[in-house]
C-alpha cells in the first residue's frame, strides 16, 4: 500500500477512536428498555447474570476499576480495536481467496 492509503487508514482509525471515546460519554445512564420494564413491573430480582457478566468489558467496562467515564472510554477503544482486528482478518482471508480463484494472465 502506498503512503496515501496508510494516511487514510490512520486518519480513519483516529476518527473512530475519537467517536468511540467522545460519543460513548453521551450515552444515557438510565437502564435500557428491558431493564426499565423489569424494574417497573417488579420482576428485576428474578433476572440472572449473564455467563460473561464478570468479564472486564461487561456493562461498558464497569469491571475495570476506574471511573464510569474512563471505563466507558476504554470499552469504546477496545471495541474499535476488536472491530479493526476482525475486519482486517476478514479482508486478508477474502484477498487470499480472491487470489486463489483468479486465473493468472500470462504475457503474450
Amino acid at each position: 500500500m502506498d503512503r496515501r492509503t496508510w494516511n487514510f487508514i490512520i486518519v480513519g482509525l483516529v476518527v473512530a477512536v475519537l467517536f468511540a471515546v467522545g460519543v460513548s460519554q453521551l450515552g444515557s445512564p438510565n437502564p435500557d428498555g428491558l431493564e426499565y420494564v423489569a424494574e417497573r413491573e417488579g420482576f428485576i430480582d428474578t433476572a440472572d447474570d449473564h455467563a460473561f457478566g464478570d468479564a472486564p468489558l461487561a456493562d461498558y467496562g464497569a469491571n475495570l476499576g476506574g471511573g464510569d467515564r474512563v471505563n466507558t472510554a476504554i470499552a469504546g477503544i477496545a471495541g474499535v480495536g476488536i472491530t479493526l482486528a476482525v475486519g482486517w482478518g476478514l479482508f486478508l482471508l477474502a484477498r487470499r481467496a480472491g487470489r486463489r480463484d483468479t486465473p493468472h494472465v500470462t504475457d503474450r
